[in-house]
């Protein structure tokens, strides 16, 4: 008998525990809450952002979209959504380097561009400048200023996207900034068609793929071929709090025999215990270890070299080798000795979080 109410009463439990489940499941179904898509700047792919900046630029004072600051009574920044958008056709954007955050909505464009200039923007608006909308094809973006950089966590409910703004070291322990020297029409060095710029880009793209595999959130100044201020790259460290900033520079000198690995570090901006010459001493080591090439030392920042100069987390260049030496040309050229220089750096980063500076 007693053996029978045990069974009943475990029975009766298993319903209810079902039915809980069901209805929570049938109670998130209904309201669609769902957490956005969010990529990062590094992550967008260079052709339609390319596109993207020439259409916004020209249409951003016409397609102001109106942010009711009156409305303050959530920690979230509401963004209303057409009625036919779907969570999955939402995607947000990460600008870090201009302080922007796009949010891409794919699908039937018809009415769009009405809807928001009708409808405004509410909620946590501390942190957003301003707002724009552009109507591109069979999206439409909405392109909005920030106040500074920041990670996103959000949601999708009720045709309405709920943004929360993030400080980065909120959401990641360990950050660091690669910030890739010149692009657009800075070349840096440039000899018979080789040009620095691509270089730094070619390595940053091989480290971004090694890191890609670890917990260390890395902030990449470019990852295309534009040419972003040097206040806005030593930013860039400043707003992440980042805990290191690695730039990357190819050298170049009339003496055609100069070779060699050399790096660059602050000397005006002193840091107790890990600073800017520690992480210049261990780049110089590290990059010329996994080249097997030859060190010319440590260099104190001169004031062309304002990136490092004005950086107020440690910060140092690594001058990968001389483009204007034969032989340096050549390996510079090669697809396995980039790689071999990102392995260097990515090694110098990792000994530096483990303390073995």
């Amino acid at each position: 008998m007693q053996q029978n109410k045990l069974m009943k009463r475990t029975a009766i439990y298993c319903i209810l525990f079902v039915l809980t489940a069901m209805g929570v499941m049938l109670y998130y179904s209904a309201n669609k809450i769902v957490v956005v898509a969010d990529v990062a700047q590094d992550e967008v792919i260079q052709s339609a952002q390319e596109n993207q900046k020439s259409t916004l630029t020209a249409v951003v004072d016409k397609n102001a979209i109106t942010i009711d600051r009156g409305r303050q009574n959530t920690n979230y920044f509401c963004i209303p959504m057409p009625e036919a958008v779907r969570a999955e056709e939402v995607t947000l954007e990460n600008h870090y380097m201009d302080q922007e955050l796009w949010v891409n909505i794919q699908g039937d464009m018809a009415d769009y561009d009405t809807f928001y200039e009708i409808n405004s923007v509410y909620g946590n608006s501390e942190n957003v400048l301003d707002g724009h909308f552009e109507v591109e094809d069979s999206r439409i973006y909405l392109r909005f200023s920030l106040a500074g950089v920041y990670e996103y966590r959000s949601i999708f409910e009720g045709q309405t996207l709920y943004v929360e703004f993030v400080p980065s070291k909120e959401v990641y322990e360990k950050i660091i900034v690669v910030d890739p020297a010149y692009g657009a029409s800075v070349n840096g060095v440039a000899i018979e068609g080789v040009k620095a710029k691509d270089i730094t880009l070619d390595i940053a793209k091989a480290l971004k793929a090694k890191f890609d595999e670890t917990d260390i959130k890395v902030y990449y100044t470019r990852m295309d071929d534009s040419n972003p201020a040097p206040e806005n790259r030593v930013n860039l460290a400043a707003a992440t709090k980042a805990d290191m900033l690695i730039r990357i520079e190819v050298n170049g000198n009339e003496n055609s025999k100069l070779y060699g690995t050399e790096s660059v570090y602050n000397s005006r901006y002193f840091i107790p215990g890990f600073g800017s010459v520690e992480l210049a001493d261990i780049l110089e080591r590290e990059v010329v270890t996994a080249i097997s090439g030859k060190a010319n030392g440590l260099v104190e920042a001169s004031e062309t070299d304002y990136v490092i100069g004005a950086a107020t987390v440690p910060a140092a260049a690594v001058k990968v080798g001389y483009l204007t030496n034969g032989q340096e040309s050549i390996l510079l050229q090669r697809k396995d000795y980039i790689n071999r220089i990102a392995e260097g750096i990515y090694n110098a980063v990792m000994k530096a979080y483990e303390g073995e500076v």
